[in-house]
């Protein structure tokens, strides 16, 4: 494997980023500096960045966490805000969030290095649910309010699916969806007279946020991982 490729299936940056730190001196192969990108190397080759010895092909995790006001859901951020990637402790290669949730909005995400079951829990082919707690304003929520959630909305991009709804009380709502447009429960509820004030995820397929602090992460245990990936159609 050529050795760019060995860094980025490490964990250690994208192909691109590997390329630059190899051309920068940062990277030995069986402890001599290696300058060409395209270097084969393997598992065995003793591949190191700055002295740090890099496994090759990283081992697939998922995190659970839940995501507080004010982060972002992305891995890196140009204005140098808070990023849910900061919340996981030690190092676990590169992760990225699965179904992200609005800076103002929190709840149950999900941050994996598996590129595969990130696509499948996020692809509206798969119609995966994912269901919210929804504190919405003008309240009290009509019974005609939510039988037009229930239906679908009429949004700018097109009608939205069915969702399921719950009335939890006047000004909460439980809100289930497949879909995955931008900032879509939103503009649901402002679509039936309710702004949105406070959105919390609350259930990822068949993973549910329990009793997971604000700000806290766990992995995600064999089984669990299983579930995610038979989730959806």
């Amino acid at each position: 494997m050529r050795l760019a490729k060995f860094l980025a299936h490490g964990g250690v940056a994208s192909r691109r980023t590997s390329e630059e730190i190899i051309r920068e001196g940062r990277v030995t192969v069986g402890g001599e500096i290696v300058t060409d990108p395209a270097r084969d190397v393997d598992a065995s080759s003793g591949v190191a960045v700055d002295g740090v010895p890099v496994a090759g092909e990283e081992a697939r995790v998922v995190f659970a966490v839940n995501k507080p006001m004010g982060y972002v859901s992305t891995a890196k951020d140009t204005h140098d805000r808070r990023k849910v990637t900061d919340l996981v402790p030690g190092r676990h290669g590169r992760l990225y969030p699965v179904g992200r949730l609005d800076v103002d909005s929190t709840g149950l995400l999900l941050l994996t290095n598996d590129g595969a079951l990130a696509h499948r829990l996020t692809h509206p082919s798969f119609e995966v649910a994912k269901t919210y707690k929804v504190k919405v304003a003008k309240g009290p929520v009509s019974q005609r309010a939510v039988e037009r959630l229930r239906a679908g909305v009429k949004l700018e991009d097109g009608r939205t699916a069915p969702a399921r709804v719950v009335r939890v009380s006047g000004t909460v709502l439980e809100l289930t969806i497949h879909e995955g447009r931008k900032h879509q429960v939103r503009r649901m509820c402002e679509a039936v007279g309710h702004p949105v004030v406070a959105l919390e995820r609350v259930k990822f397929g068949p993973l549910e946020l329990g009793d997971l602090a604000p700000g806290k992460t766990r992995r995600l245990s064999a089984p669990e991982v299983e579930r995610l990936r038979r989730s959806g159609v």
